[in-house]
């Protein structure tokens, strides 16, 4: 793992093999809300996001927690970001006001198949204590959760030949969303539905059989035009199924959805798989086209 002896400079290596195609992987690596799911190294710790942008260019900001110690704060920006290849950011570390730490963090991305490989150098410069341990430890837990999320996690896309804001209006829209979501031959019958942060959406999904699958989103954080993160319930404050991350990017032509899904366990991702959700999420954003005329 490490590289060179701890001390002011020092380089340090981590390698991760993951279960997953290297595009989830990238996905797990860079989107906002998958990150909150995995980066905290170990059960003490509880990792906050203030901030979070993907992009060249993005801040994201973050508190460090652990009982009864002062809050560590991690300042970083995107550099560079080459999908599936690699990917480039600063990170500063700081406590009570004091700079302890400046890293550049670089990640190589490989893959084939169903399995991948990060491989993350970090360039650290320790400022008001050796940092190296620290470091060794958040990497080497963090991208251990990194693997697991990946290998239980499923990720769609779909161009959408319409502009954005009548994509993000469709979808953000409580009288509209409930036209068009699910797969084909499904219908929604809503209980309430609130689509702003912190609101919720409680519904059943009614099947062409006329079975009954009750839902209950819960919407952490909604940015417009961009992104929406929500978890997925079973069922009115049932037990989570999924936590789950919607993004919007204009292209030539139209619009990029990317429909992002981390299942509660693993054996959640296995029956999910099994039954075919990638193939009925496809379909339920094909709905959206045809919703608002752009298939």
């Amino acid at each position: 793992m490490p590289g060179e002896p701890s001390g002011p400079f020092a380089t340090l290596r981590f390698d991760q093999d993951v279960a997953a195609p290297v595009a989830t992987l990238w996905e797990i690596w860079t989107a906002p809300a998958a990150r909150a799911l995995w980066s905290a190294p170990s059960p003490e710790v509880t990792v906050d996001y203030l901030e979070s942008a993907r992009g060249v260019g993005g801040r994201e900001v973050s508190l460090c927690k652990v009982a009864g110690e002062p809050d560590v704060r991690v300042e970083g920006v995107w550099l560079a970001l080459e999908p599936g290849q690699r990917s480039v950011n600063s990170e500063v570390v700081s406590c009570q006001g004091t700079t302890l730490s400046a890293a550049l963090v670089t990640a190589g991305f490989s893959g084939e198949g169903d399995t991948s490989r990060i491989s993350v150098t970090v360039q650290l410069s320790s400022l008001a204590q050796d940092m190296a341990e620290g470091y060794r430890h958040g990497f080497g837990g963090g991208l251990a959760n990194l693997a697991e999320v990946s290998a239980r996690s499923m990720l769609l896309k779909r161009a959408i030949k319409a502009p954005l804001d009548r994509v993000w209006g469709a979808w953000i829209n409580e009288k509209t969303l409930p036209q068009w979501w699910g797969p084909e031959g499904f219908s929604c019958r809503t209980t309430r539905i609130d689509l702003r942060t912190g609101g919720e959406w409680v519904f059943d999904m009614i099947g062409p059989d006329g079975t009954v699958y009750p839902n209950h989103h819960r919407y952490d954080r909604i940015e417009p035009q961009s992104r929406i993160d929500y978890r997925l319930l079973w069922g009115e404050n049932g037990p989570k199924h999924a936590d789950a991350w919607i993004e919007f990017a204009p292209i030539e032509g139209g619009t990029e959805v990317t429909l992002g899904m981390a299942m509660a366990t693993a054996r959640e991702w296995a029956e999910a798989k099994g039954f075919g959700a990638e193939a009925l999420g496809l379909q339920t954003l094909g709905k959206l086209a045809r919703f608002i005329g752009a298939e």
